[in-house]
């Protein structure tokens, strides 16, 4: 790694002789062949939970490797340049997310950080927990987002957030490393993520309705009580409303009963009480189980690393979970977690954003970016050495076909596969020309999105060939999936670069009801 002394030889190395000895070395972090080949983010994570937020701000190092057809920027380095403090979530007196105290938050965080939303090129606003689940989610988050910078992509979702949560707290880095099948459980104030990775490989995602926060106590009466709080209260044989009195007897009854809950849905079992508490489909857990990472608020209590009390349900969940784990009552070991109570803020800033390559199709590069929020369709086709533009253009048509009553932007995730040879590219284009021919004549913007290093030949097919004449941006040396949704940043120079925040199933989750 380069740690900036480090010069540009040009001449073979110490004791050769050259022809220019008498020309100044160059900084190598000034060398244009480097500055292509490794780009510098700053990223921002903000994390809206229902009990918490904070704010995590990084910097991310990407270089670009050179493999097969593909060009495409990994990241080699991240680096954490501040963490805020955890502040808890301002509500107003009708119990909805206060913006302007957020926006305060916001400010004083980036003050600390000695940044501004100017100089951040990536990142992520999440809601999480009951958080996205107020009526007005959206409206924060896009506000909350306007804080912290134009590239800065306002998100929400249970999937988005278990995804997360399970690379901030280490748990995907440690399956990879040890080729195992963890369990990630994020348990936060309102709702419990669980992430299921297998081999570094998340594979599946789900919530599930026990969180620390469902019931806040003041004084010895109910301050606070969300739907969810209440009808685990009721299970437990407590009617416990807002205002009423509430003791300590009758809060370890709600914790314990949760945690029996939680306990089941990860052991796998289906109960009619344990069926009513997921908010998504529910996780398939599988009958091995190398080990169990927590993160999450509630998870510094399962580790022993918090033991105040904040006047919720937050420390008797965790030490009862805590219990649980050492009777062995878990379905795996417990693992340690790299992050607890910072995981999701951390992999919102930081495990988030991929680069375009260097040989994309720019040319509307000032009318097509930036863009938030665009969904992502990807069509499955073969491609032989005789391109069958039909085929593509028949796998276009049919998959979007999905996506018709879309209004707006849309990102076509294309594969591609062989030689770039130019009968190929041109079958190719043609395949696209037809695929998208509704959006075409109907003078929609483009955005293709490539696996391959092929963009900027394709761009010109399609423009000087095939007579395209939408605004049209092609990045290349990118991954995505179906119903991924990106933000698209502005365009990086000198490496020609894109930056690309993925937000899988963003708002996909948004219609729970309380």
């Amino acid at each position: 790694m380069s740690t900036g002394q480090e010069h540009y030889d040009h001449g073979g190395g110490p004791g050769r002789d050259h022809d220019h000895d008498d020309e100044p070395d160059v900084p190598l972090k000034e060398n244009p062949i480097w500055q292509q080949d490794n780009v510098t983010l700053y990223s921002v994570g903000v994390d809206i939970g229902s009990s918490g937020t904070q704010l995590a701000f990084s910097r991310l190092h990407l270089r670009r490797l050179s493999e097969d057809l593909t060009s495409r920027y990994v990241v080699v380095r991240r680096e954490s340049l501040y963490e805020s403090p955890v502040h808890l979530t301002p509500f107003g007196t009708d119990l909805q997310i206060d913006a302007v105290r957020l926006g305060v938050l916001l400010d004083e965080a980036y003050a600390e950080a000695r940044l501004t939303p100017e100089m951040i090129d990536t990142g992520a606003v999440i809601l999480t927990g009951e958080a996205l689940r107020r009526r007005n989610a959206e409206a924060i988050a896009e506000v909350v987002s306007e804080c912290a910078g134009d590239l800065v992509c306002a998100t929400a979702g249970h999937h988005m957030e278990a995804m997360l949560a399970a690379y901030g707290s280490g748990a995907v880095r440690a399956s990879s490393r040890e080729h195992s099948r963890l369990l990630n459980v994020d348990i936060g104030g309102g709702t419990t993520k669980l992430t299921l990775v297998d081999d570094g490989r998340i594979v599946e995602t789900a919530a599930f309705h026990v969180g620390g926060r469902l019931i806040a106590v003041a004084d010895g009466v109910v301050a606070r009580i969300e739907p969810g709080g209440r009808r685990h209260a009721l299970r437990a044989g407590h009617d416990l409303v807002l205002s009423s009195p509430v003791t300590d007897d009758q809060l370890d009854n709600v914790a314990a009963l949760m945690t029996a809950e939680l306990l089941g849905a990860l052991g796998g079992r289906r109960t009619e009480a344990t069926e009513g508490l997921w908010l998504t489909k529910p996780l398939s857990i599988p009958e091995r189980l190398d080990g169990i990472v927590f993160s999450g608020g509630v998870a510094e209590y399962v580790y022993g690393t918090q033991t105040a009390d904040f006047g919720d349900l937050g420390r008797r969940l965790g030490g009862e979970l805590r219990r649980s784990a050492e009777g062995g009552l878990l379905p795996a070991p417990m693992l340690p977690a790299a992050e607890r109570i910072r995981a999701t803020v951390l992999g919102a800033s930081q495990y988030t954003v991929q680069l375009s390559g260097i040989t994309s199709h720019l040319d509307s590069a000032e009318r097509t970016l930036p863009r938030r929020n665009v969904p992502v369709a990807r069509p499955t086709y073969v491609l032989g050495y005789a391109v069958d533009s039909g085929a593509v253009a028949g796998a276009l048509e049919e998959h979007l076909y999905r996506f018709t009553r879309h209004d707006g932007d849309l990102a076509v995730a294309l594969s591609w596969t062989g030689d770039p040879e130019y009968h190929r590219l041109r079958a190719f284009g043609e395949g696209i020309v037809k695929g998208l021919s509704a959006r075409i004549a109907a003078g929609e913007r483009l955005y293709l999105v490539v696996d391959g290093d092929i963009a900027r030949t394709l761009g010109r097919i399609l423009c000087d060939e095939l007579g395209v004449e939408n605004d049209l941006l092609i990045l290349d040396g990118l991954f995505l999936r179906d119903f991924d949704y990106v933000d698209l940043g502005r365009v990086r120079q000198p490496s020609g670069t894109v930056p690309v925040t993925i937000k899988s199933l963003v708002f996909n989750d948004m219609d729970a009801t309380d």
